[in-house]
């Protein structure tokens, strides 16, 4: 007869435990491997069935990563278990839709207008050359000559912030841009104005850093994500 789940759960998480204090102990890095299963389940002291199901668990968070044929390594240690979690949740509820993006556009602007400075003295001139590509494309998008204006947005924010260095900067933006894939149908029809605006503000983030204007680039983000705020609120009374 199976044991109840309250029984197992100690045992699982023991198990989960464990593997996590052996890459820690081992200062294993991403892309190391982890010991077989047999020997994992030796090394434990725990079941076959429970090193699995704590690999499986594991493998979700992206702690672990299973090659199948080749064996298990440590994983990229991620946020793929958040995005997912956030993307979920936009999912399942639309209010919770509207609070994520709301928080996500804080925490993007936050990262981008605190690190002003250090974006600006780290870009490099081809860096910025790049960024005014996107802007033009986005013109040329806006004007009918083309599709991806919001591709050449996500690219323009995500290469905005790349001289950092910093993942889970890049990871949390990309979680933005995967929750406003779904948000984005109920925040009403993104009119010329809109587009044009996001164009200005975008050119003005270039200018910015071309003149190497910390406080003028600060503030033309400020620009740029006060109207996505505006839309969020609007939609959000709607619903």
């Amino acid at each position: 007869m199976p044991a109840p789940k309250s029984a197992r759960q100690p045992l699982r998480q023991e198990v989960v435990d464990g593997i996590k204090t052996y890459i820690l102990s081992n200062r294993l890095r991403p892309g190391d491997p982890l010991p077989t299963e047999t020997a994992l389940c030796e090394t434990l002291g725990a079941s076959r069935s429970s090193v699995r199901e704590a690999i499986r668990i594991l493998t979700a968070l992206d702690i672990v990563e299973v090659r199948h044929g080749h064996g298990t390594y440590v994983g990229r240690l991620s946020l793929s278990a958040l995005v997912e979690s956030l993307t979920f949740r936009g999912l399942l509820s639309p209010d919770d839709d509207f609070q994520v993006m709301w928080d996500l556009v804080e925490v993007r602007e936050l990262f981008e207008r605190g690190m002003a400075e250090r974006l600006v003295a780290s870009l490099t001139p081809d860096q910025v050359d790049r960024l005014q590509g996107y802007v033009d494309f986005m013109r040329d998008a806006e004007a009918g000559e083309g599709h991806g204006f919001v591709e050449a947005d996500r690219s323009f924010h995500t290469l905005l912030v790349a001289p950092l260095g910093n993942n889970l900067i890049g990871q949390l933006s990309a979680a933005f841009w995967d929750v406003y894939v779904i948000v984005a149908p109920h925040l009403d029809v993104f009119t010329h104005e809109h587009e044009a605006a996001t164009i200005a503000n975008h050119q003005r983030i270039v200018d910015a850093l071309r003149a190497g204007d910390a406080v003028e680039f600060a503030a033309a983000l400020s620009d740029h994500y006060a109207p996505v705020r505006h839309r969020i609120t609007e939609a959000r009374a709607r619903h």
